[in-house]
């Protein structure tokens, strides 16, 4: 069940961000910020920790889990280290994505071949 649930709530999010990409002009890298943005603005709020129970990796994976992850990070090195905390705190929480990203990105690089389009 909890695939399921993870399944269908990852879905949703994706489904809503094709109905935007498609009705809009906002180009794909904008949609991501705001992704970003918004897990964090509902982390803050306190309502993103809850629903990301709920949901399980459905909420978590998405770049608003992300978001998510940032601004737990920061208020965490904030009560930790004080106003240095805003500074390390997002990249401790998200290091272990963020070097991910850059070390399958290096390597698909090497595999594929990229090429500009025309």
């Amino acid at each position: 069940m909890d695939y399921l649930k993870a399944f269908l709530i990852g879905g949703a999010i994706c489904a809503v961000i094709q109905i935007l990409m498609d009705n809009t002009k906002l180009m794909p890298g904008r949609i991501m910020v705001i992704l970003v943005c918004l897990g964090a603005l509902l982390g803050s709020l306190g309502i993103y920790e809850p629903f990301s129970k709920w949901a399980g990796a459905g909420a978590t994976v998405p770049l608003s889990g992300f978001g998510n992850s940032l601004f737990q990070g920061i208020k965490e090195a904030i009560d930790k280290d004080g106003f240095l905390g805003i500074f390390k705190g997002g990249l401790t929480a998200t290091s272990a994505g963020i070097g991910g990203a850059l070390i399958f990105s290096y390597i698909a690089s090497l595999i594929f071949n990229p090429k500009m389009k025309d």
